[in-house]
């Protein structure tokens, strides 16, 4: 897997997690959710729910994906 797949990978896992944006979390706990979120639904599960939400919640799917990336660049350039 590259990086940029990871990277991905890592922001669809965010993206369906629990944690919300409210909760401003900290690095460790964004890497937490996100490796929580790929055991439970696996790769292909993430992006599943992400098309999910995009095709039922477009309106708020977009700001969410926005905070899940920068979330992301930021949690794992920490690491």
């Amino acid at each position: 897997m590259t990086a940029l797949e990871a990277d991905d990978l890592r922001t669809e896992a965010l993206f369906v997690s629990d944690l919300q944006i409210s909760q401003h979390p900290s690095p460790e706990l964004i890497r937490a959710a996100v490796d929580a979120t790929v055991d439970r639904l696996g790769e292909r599960g993430c992006a599943a729910l992400v098309a999910q939400e995009f095709g039922e919640h477009p309106d708020c799917a977009l700001g969410r994906m926005r905070w899940a990336r920068g979330a992301v660049r930021s949690a794992y350039e920490a690491a």
